[in-house]
C-alpha cells in the first residue's frame, strides 16, 4: 500500500467525496484506511445494568484505499503516488511535480 499511518488524504468517492483527514491506522491485509473524523457510523449498545440507559456510539469505520487520494505537500493538491529508488532507500513521490511525500 502506498498510504501510511499520518498522511493527509481526500476522499474521491462516496458519501465524504471532497473532505479531508489523516489517517489513522491502515489495514493492509484488508486493503482499508480509517480516517479522522470521515466515514462515522453509529452503533446502538444495549444497557449493561438495570439502571443504565443504552447509547449510541459513533465511530470512524475503514474506508478502502482505493476511494482515497494522498495530498501533495507541495502542490496542496490530491495526488497518485509513485516509487522513486535512491541506492538502497525507496521514496513515495508525486506523479504531478515529482517531488517526495
Amino acid at each position: 500500500m502506498k498510504i501510511k499511518k499520518g498522511d493527509s488524504i481526500q476522499i474521491i468517492n462516496g458519501k465524504d467525496r471532497g473532505k479531508r483527514g489523516k489517517v489513522l491506522e491502515v489495514l493492509p491485509k484488508e486493503n482499508k484506511v480509517i480516517v479522522e473524523g470521515l466515514n462515522l457510523m453509529v452503533k446502538n449498545v444495549r444497557a449493561r445494568r438495570e439502571k443504565e440507559k443504552g447509547q449510541r456510539v459513533k465511530f470512524n469505520a475503514p474506508l478502502d484505499s482505493s476511494n482515497i487520494l494522498i495530498i501533495c505537500k507541495k502542490c496542496n493538491k490530491p495526488r497518485r503516488v509513485g516509487f522513486k529508488v535512491i541506492g538502497d532507500k525507496k521514496f513515495r513521490i508525486c506523479k504531478k511535480c515529482k517531488e517526495e511525500i
